[in-house]
């Protein structure tokens, strides 16, 4: 998988997302929807396998939970 693909496949990442968390936690999920792919990677960035690219929208999703949590 490489950037490109990332980037098309984004949207499904929170929806995935979305399915499996708390419904507190969707305002989060609702913020990194509108971050730009673009400027999440770099266009030669390559992913080893899909669960890399969910991993890091996860990643996101759990920094934006941080100051929540502390």
């Amino acid at each position: 998988m490489d950037a490109i693909e990332f980037v098309t496949r984004y949207p499904d990442y929170f929806t995935q997302l979305e399915a499996v968390v708390k419904p507190g936690h969707l305002p989060a999920i609702k913020k990194l929807r509108t971050l730009d792919p673009h400027n999440i990677v770099k266009p030669e960035h390559p992913f080893n396998s899909e669960a890399k690219a969910v991993g890091v929208v996860f990643r996101l999703f759990v920094w934006q939970l941080k100051p929540v949590y502390k």
